[in-house]
């Protein structure tokens, strides 16, 4: 057992599969890790519960609306925080080492910038942060010396095959992708695809948004923008690979020809647990990868033409300013429409790229631009 004391992890979106994981993984290994405050979006049985489970003593809902139903549920001596404020005064005024953010959307950005402004380092499972706000973010820890640690599990296991190496020992940064359901497709077909028929995803088990993201690839086109912020590259050296097994979580090719790898088996608290205990490796009670089950790993290269998604977001991540901010607020939108089935499937691509063309890109632009440029994609996409 560690001499050290836990880690005091802060974990926003608790009632979602990262949070709930983050919170199996504190209750593996509660010599390395304690959670100190929870928040969820609008959840209050489920976090309710949590509260109960943790023991923590402060606790956030984003939606304001479930605050009164949530005092009636939790013991009285647990600090409430409410809506978009409350997060940020809680990762402020908890004492905590870490801020996990795992909050679907924007709702998590400044909280992050806040949890960086008060010296906790940050744990990122939350796309958009660094989306929507990479220069900014990384340029505000790099100046209060905090870490963003990812947790997303193909940057963890580029951040794991780096291991502190340069940026200029890399020739490409590989994210692997599943395909999603709509891999083996044709074009016909996927252009037919149904609600029901995106929901059923190979490999994970997620929530709707993501879900539909995977079955589209923008979840990967997201992936790229972020791991070229993470890991200090253009967009010109990330690339993504088709792997349908989803065993291998990246890999990491270097100036010499080598590539790195990093297998595990499909679960979050592998790469939730290392944010958490960096740099120890920590035994755990998760299954290990079993080389023997596996009949063979598979890879091919994405059908761009067929899923525009990447070539989407390699523009955004390259032409940088508020355009990252543009496609993710566009593409949320189309995503509520093809759920709400109120747009096809294919139409997803076609209003993101239809309002990113009409934006005018801000450079290096600040938080309160790229909020502005986010509430206007998000205008632009509903008339489509």
């Amino acid at each position: 057992m560690s001499a050290q004391r836990p880690k005091r992890v802060i974990i926003l979106g608790s009632t979602g599969s990262i949070g709930t994981s983050a919170i199996k993984v504190a209750r593996d290994l509660p010599d390395r890790m304690e959670v100190v405050a929870l928040a969820a979006a609008r959840s209050v049985d489920a976090l309710a519960r949590q509260v109960a489970e943790t023991g923590v003593l402060h606790a956030a809902l984003f939606d304001e609306s479930g605050m009164e139903g949530l005092r009636t549920k939790i013991p009285a001596g647990v600090k409430l925080y409410g809506g978009a404020q409350g997060l940020v005064d809680l990762v402020t005024e908890v004492d905590a080492d870490m801020v996990l953010v795992a909050i679907v959307g924007t709702e998590g950005l400044r909280p992050a910038l806040a949890a960086i402004e008060t010296g906790r380092d940050l744990a990122v499972a939350s796309k958009e942060i660094l989306v929507m706000a990479g220069e900014q973010v990384m340029a505000a820890a790099g100046k209060k010396g905090v870490r963003i640690l990812p947790v997303d599990s193909e940057h963890n296991a580029i951040f794991q095959c780096l291991e502190s190496r340069p940026a200029s020992d890399v020739s490409r940064l590989i994210l692997t992708a599943s395909g999603g359901p709509f891999r083996t497709w044709s074009t016909g077909q996927i252009a037919a695809a149904t609600v029901e028929q995106a929901l059923k995803h190979p490999t994970w088990e997620m929530g709707r948004k993501i879900t539909i993201d995977s079955a589209t690839l923008f979840n990967k086109g997201l992936e790229m923008i972020e791991a070229r912020w993470l890991f200090d590259v253009e967009m010109a050296r990330v690339d993504v690979i088709v792997h349908p097994q989803s065993i291998i979580h990246s890999m990491v090719e270097l100036i010499d020809g080598s590539v790195l790898a990093q297998l595990s088996h499909t679960d979050m608290c592998f790469p939730i647990q290392y944010a958490v205990t960096w740099p120890a490796r920590v035994p755990n009670s998760l299954p290990p990868l079993d080389f023997t089950s596996l009949a063979k790993l598979e890879f091919e290269a994405p059908r761009c033409a067929d899923f525009p998604a990447l070539d989407l977001a390699r523009h955004a991540g390259t032409e940088g300013g508020t355009l990252p901010a543009v496609l993710n607020a566009a593409n949320e939108i189309a995503v509520a429409a093809f759920l709400a089935k109120r747009i096809s499937f294919p139409d997803i691509w076609k209003t993101v790229a239809s309002v990113m063309e009409k934006h005018r890109v801000i450079p290096h632009a600040g938080l309160e631009e790229i909020l502005a440029a986010d509430e206007w994609a998000r205008r632009e996409a509903a008339k489509e």
